[in-house]
C-alpha cells in the first residue's frame, strides 16, 4: 500500500472560453477503473450536445492503467494532452473530462493542444491538487493528572488531535502518519512512563495541502 500520492481533493469544474469554444474541465479522484468510466459516461450524457467530450484517466498504485480519448478531434491533439497534464503534475487515481461546444473558428492542431492542456488544468485546479497521506489513528488512554503535558507535546511534535472523551480517565483520539506511527507511540510511552493503554482504530488517506490536513 503506498504510504503518498498526488491525485485532486474533490471533484472540481471550470470553464474557459478560447477562440469562441467552449471548453470545460472537469476532474474527480476515483477508487477504481470502473468508476473512471462512469465518470466519463456521466459527463457524456450531461453535455450529449457537446461537440466533444474527451478525456483521460490514470490508476493504479504503479500508475499502470492510463487511458485516454480524442473523441473525434485530430489524433494527438486532445486526449494526449489530458493525459500529459496529469502525468506531469505526477497525479494517480483520477479522471479528467474536458468538454467542448465548438464556436465556429478553428484552432489548429497546437492551438488545439493548448486548448484542451488549459482545460484539464483547470478543472484540477479547481479540484485542488493534493497529496493523499495513509494516516493511523489510535485512541490512547491515561489518566487525568498526565494529560495537560501529554496535549502540550503532541501538539508541539505536530500530531493531530481529533478527540478526548473523558470518563474515569482521559480518553485521546489522534491522526498519525503511518510511517511516524512507531515514534508517536515512543514519545506516549515515554512522557507517561508506560502508564497508557491504546487501541488502533483505522488507517486511511486523508488530503494535505502545504502541510495542512484538509477534512
Amino acid at each position: 500500500m503506498l504510504i503518498k500520492y498526488r491525485t485532486i481533493h474533490s471533484f472540481g469544474s471550470d470553464e474557459i472560453t478560447i477562440n469562441k469554444s467552449r471548453f470545460i474541465g472537469y476532474a474527480k479522484p476515483i477508487s477504481s477503473e470502473d468508476e473512471a468510466i462512469g465518470f466519463i459516461q456521466e459527463i457524456k450524457t450531461k453535455h450529449k450536445d457537446a461537440t466533444h467530450n474527451v478525456y483521460a484517466y490514470v490508476f493504479g498504485e504503479h500508475s499502470n492503467i492510463q487511458r485516454y480519448s480524442d473523441d473525434g478531434e485530430p489524433s494527438g491533439t486532445a486526449g494526449i494532452p489530458v493525459l500529459e497534464v496529469i502525468k506531469k503534475e505526477e497525479l494517480r487515481n483520477i479522471v479528467v473530462v474536458v468538454t467542448r461546444y465548438f464556436g465556429g473558428v478553428k484552432l489548429g492542431a497546437g492551438g488545439l493542444v493548448r486548448a484542451y492542456t488549459k482545460g484539464a488544468k483547470i478543472g484540477l485546479e479547481a479540484g485542488l491538487i493534493v497529496d493523499k497521506i495513509l494516516f493511523r489513528k489510535i485512541k490512547v488512554r491515561i489518566d487525568y493528572t498526565l494529560y495537560g503535558k501529554l496535549e502540550n507535546e503532541l501538539l508541539r511534535l505536530k500530531y493531530i488531535i481529533t478527540d478526548v472523551v473523558y470518563d474515569d480517565a482521559v480518553n485521546i483520539v489522534i491522526l498519525c502518519e503511518t510511517n511516524k506511527f512507531d515514534n508517536l507511540i515512543s514519545v506516549i510511552t515515554e512522557l507517561t512512563s508506560s502508564r497508557m493503554t491504546y487501541i488502533e482504530l483505522d488507517e486511511e488517506y486523508y488530503s494535505v495541502k502545504d502541510n495542512n490536513l484538509i477534512i
